[in-house]
């Protein structure tokens, strides 16, 4: 199961670990492409966190075993030499005798096997660490689930640091252009110093931004790797623009889905814990049945030998078949561990009402920001359209000498601020979706194709 689990991986990693020489030079490491599926399944496949969750899992099963063990047959083995150097001596009545004989030795040796015939705290602790393996798998889930959500956000914001400088990177070309037509225009003198010096402050402005959104991008791609459990010097190229997905938002949109917490990971881990509460209410009730077990027992002998010499011992043999019953007449621990379990059941179910509200509130909160968003994404692509519009017109206005400078430069930084904001209500909406897709459990995408099959 471990080769298959990883087998994807190794395939998407395969051609940034491999590195081939060349006679005296080497090839340059190649880009690992991305796709969110991608991403996301390399996560779960390399994060330390699945790792510990899923070691946590078979703990769980060991323990398990554990569990029905404690009703097969145990054999034990003893053993004990002695020897007497000077044995007790008794005086009754003024008689004096030995109870034993000085420098001898005397072994004793036994064979036991005991097998539990009626044990209710065994039966009850079976059913107990059944639950508790249910809840180590969906405590599993849960972090597949939060890992999905990080790698998710995580992806979109390096698609939207990789738009923002692209953006920018056009804005600053467009006012290098700016600059180039107000210069040519100052040479010929169709225009102010002012309005060079403008349009210079312009470029030069725009520079330390460009540099900014260009280290965003690297920064981002760095905490993506971290989160996909990568080399973070691995080269990754992640291709497309949230533009992309805006089709697929306002299809989203469109469906009317009522939505529900049944896959909730919390509201799943509060019902097993209450489940293993009510078992172990059911242990510590166990407490006050009796137990019955089953031994047997067969012993070897040799007493007061004056030498070493084991085949000339005399060995005496005995063995024993013992039937125990054990009742519980009065132990107080066993009514405050009732009384505290059934408190905590009582705490447990208060959770539960206050943890669904909150996710209630949680799941109304995503779907209007999603909602929200997504009327701005309509909104915002309208603005782009005019913000070009105004450009082309302040361009032209200021080439015949009917605009200023401050109008050229106030259309590029509004059309730079449209594109942004374009951009920004894109991944808003996605990142409210993939909290959503968290708070409703959808688990789509926490799952290799390996383990759904």
């Amino acid at each position: 199961m471990k080769k298959a689990f990883f087998s994807r991986a190794v395939t998407v990693l395969a051609a940034v670990l491999a590195v081939s020489p060349i006679s005296a030079q080497e090839e340059p490491a190649q880009v690992l492409k991305l796709t969110l599926d991608d991403a996301i399944m390399i996560a779960i496949s390399e994060n330390p966190t699945i790792k510990v969750a899923e070691q946590q899992i078979e703990v769980k099963k060991i323990s398990k075993d554990e569990a029905w063990q404690s009703l097969l047959p145990s054999a034990d083995f003893s053993g004990q030499i002695q020897y007497t150097v000077l044995a007790a001596e008794m005086n009754l009545g003024g008689q004096k005798f030995k109870m034993g004989k000085d420098n001898t030795n005397t072994w004793n040796g036994q064979f036991q096997i005991s097998l539990p015939i009626f044990a209710p705290t065994v039966y009850a602790t079976m059913n107990l660490t059944e639950s508790d393996l249910e809840n180590a798998v969906e405590q599993s889930r849960s972090s597949r689930l939060d890992l999905v959500n990080q790698v998710s956000k995580a992806y979109y914001q390096v698609i939207l640091a990789q738009d923002s400088y692209d953006v920018l990177c056009a804005s600053f070309e467009q006012a290098q252009k700016n600059f180039d037509l107000v210069n040519s225009m100052y040479k010929l003198g169709g225009t102010s110093e002012y309005d060079k010096i403008s349009a210079e402050v312009q470029v030069r402005s725009m520079n330390p931004t460009v540099i900014q959104a260009r280290n965003a991008v690297q920064l981002s791609k760095l905490q993506l790797m971290v989160l996909m459990g990568i080399d973070p010097d691995t080269e990754i190229e992640i291709e497309g623009s949230l533009e992309d997905y805006e089709e697929e938002l306002y299809a989203e949109t469109l469906k009317d889905e009522n939505y529900s917490l049944e896959n909730n990971t919390s509201m799943r881990q509060l019902s097993l814990n209450e489940t293993m509460l009510n078992q172990t209410l059911k242990v510590q009730n166990m407490n006050f049945l009796p137990t019955l077990a089953l031994a047997g027992t067969y012993s070897l002998q040799s007493m007061y030998n004056e030498n070493w010499n084991l085949p000339d011992y005399s060995w005496a043999q005995s063995s024993s078949i013992v039937l125990s019953l054990s009742v519980p007449i009065f132990r107080m621990s066993n009514f405050t561990k009732l009384r505290s379990t059934r408190l905590q059941i009582s705490q447990l179910a208060e959770n539960r009402d206050y943890t669904e509200r909150q996710l209630n509130m949680q799941v109304r909160s995503y779907k209007d920001n999603m909602s929200a968003n997504a009327e701005q994404v309509a909104s915002n692509r309208e603005a782009i359209l005019q913000a070009e519009k105004g450009r082309e017109i302040a361009s032209k206005r200021y080439e015949i000498g009917k605009g200023t400078i401050l109008e050229l430069n106030n259309s590029e930084v509004s059309l730079t601020q449209a594109r942004l904001t374009y951009s920004q209500s894109i991944y808003n909406y996605l990142a409210a979706k993939a909290d959503l897709d968290k708070v409703l459990g959808v688990e789509d995408k926490i799952y290799t194709e390996e383990e759904k099959k």
